[in-house]
């Protein structure tokens, strides 16, 4: 993540989304695990993406909805993903333009079923959305759920 104000120690970015996961858990907590009110708040931060992250958020939402229905859309400090039957994040996309960095991020929670071996990624960069990504996600998405 990009620092452009460290005089708190966070970014003006970074106290943005503090405050905006702030907001979340509040409306979580009054939501419950409801499913439509993840999806619409999900939905919400996917159509308020910058241009360039948008499709990124809305590839990464459709592979996520198909391969793990199961799994439940919430944001995470205001940006899309996903979580498991006990509200846990499991996985989730960083859109460039919210921490002003050059590329998107998938990034993978420690309840992802990634593991391989002492040494594994947990974050993957994404510039555009493509097939050959739509289909490195949508195993990623199986493995870690698997």
């Amino acid at each position: 993540m990009a620092k452009t104000d460290t005089s708190d120690g966070l970014s003006k970015e970074e106290r943005d989304a503090v405050k905006q996961r702030a907001k979340e858990l509040r409306e979580q907590q009054k939501a419950g695990k409801n499913r439509a009110a993840g999806e619409k708040a999900v939905l919400d931060a996917i159509a308020a993406l910058e241009p360039e992250d948008k499709p990124l958020a809305e590839g990464f939402y459709k592979v996520v909805s198909e391969v793990a229905p199961a799994l439940v859309p919430k944001t995470y400090y205001g940006m899309p993903g996903f979580a498991n039957s006990d509200g846990k994040m499991l996985v989730f996309i960083q859109p460039a333009k919210k921490f002003t960095t050059r590329y998107a991020t998938i990034g993978f929670e420690d309840r992802a079923n990634l593991d391989d071996g002492d040494l594994w990624p947990v974050g993957f960069a994404v510039r555009r959305w493509t097939p050959a990504v739509e289909a490195t996600v949508t195993e990623l998405v199986r493995k870690a759920v698997g």
